[in-house]
């Protein structure tokens, strides 16, 4: 008579410990998916090197200045040609050699443009939807292209000049563009899965195919923004037929006029 009641009192325990799960695993993947995209931030990559090199620069700033006090109050007793006058003076020289390098770096970074703030990660589809996978990989794509974006606007080994600017903020706009629209593919697909597992069942038939239809847009629209990523590749390795300029260009071109499309199919053009 009480193994009803102790099962259902076990059941109910097992769907509060899921919906807490759920609950939780959300934050806790995006605030996990937030601090790696931080880490991998153009923007504050540099940032991170700049205090490096300026707490860099202050410690050797320091480290020099004893190394003077040093040689003068061995000067104030003894001679600077003494063994402990050369040795102060030779440990300073290295000291203030090591804050020249320091410096000379930090300015370096200082003068490099500081990239654009990649935008926070978004939150992927639920598990099992089939947004979930293009989704993840887009997120990735963005990363990498504001990797090599931040490559092509710097000067590079070999003596190559960078992109212009203007070839850059074009492709990071096509980017973006394209990256809008197919999340809002990815917004409809997973209405419909939802539609779909909650119609009856002699309704599932379209619904199916209507899934089929947008994880295929998506999988093209993923397909364009990566060759995007891969032309960006090329023009910093500066090989291929045409100039890299010229191929990145076209690609964000391609991109941009993909994006357009995504957006037409969709049946809006608000996704900008």
């Amino acid at each position: 008579m009480a193994a009803g009641p102790r099962r259902r009192d076990l059941g109910e325990l097992i769907r509060l410990g899921q919906t807490v799960g759920e609950q939780l695993r959300g934050p806790v993947a995006d605030s996990v998916r937030t601090k790696v995209a931080s880490w991998r931030d153009p923007r504050a990559k540099l940032l991170r090197r700049r205090r490096r090199a300026k707490r860099s620069t202050a410690a050797w700033t320091g480290t020099t200045a004893l190394g003077g006090l040093w040689i003068g109050i061995d000067a104030a007793g003894n001679s600077l040609l003494s063994f402990n006058g050369i040795t102060a003076m030779a440990v300073t020289a290295v000291f203030a050699f090591c804050t020249t390098g320091s410096v000379r770096k930090l300015v370096a970074l200082h003068r490099q443009p500081l990239p654009a703030a990649m935008p926070p990660p978004v939150r992927l589809p639920a598990a099992g939807s089939a947004a979930r996978e293009p989704m993840r990989r887009l997120a990735e794509a963005e990363a990498g292209l504001a990797e090599l974006l931040v490559q092509l606007g710097t000067p590079r080994p070999g003596g190559l000049a960078p992109l212009p600017a203007q070839s850059l903020a074009h492709a990071q706009e096509s980017a973006t563009e394209a990256a809008t629209a197919l999340r809002a593919v990815a917004a409809q697909l997973s209405a419909v899965e939802r539609a779909r597992d909650l119609a009856p069942l002699s309704q599932r038939g379209p619904l199916d195919q209507g899934v089929a239809d947008l994880r295929r847009r998506l999988d093209e629209g993923l397909d364009g923004y990566l060759a995007l990523i891969g032309t960006a590749g090329q023009a910093v390795i500066a090989s291929g037929s045409v100039t890299p300029n010229d191929a990145l260009l076209d690609a964000s071109d391609r991109l941009s006029g993909l994006a357009s499309a995504l957006r037409e199919l969709s049946g809006s053009d608000d996704f900008r």
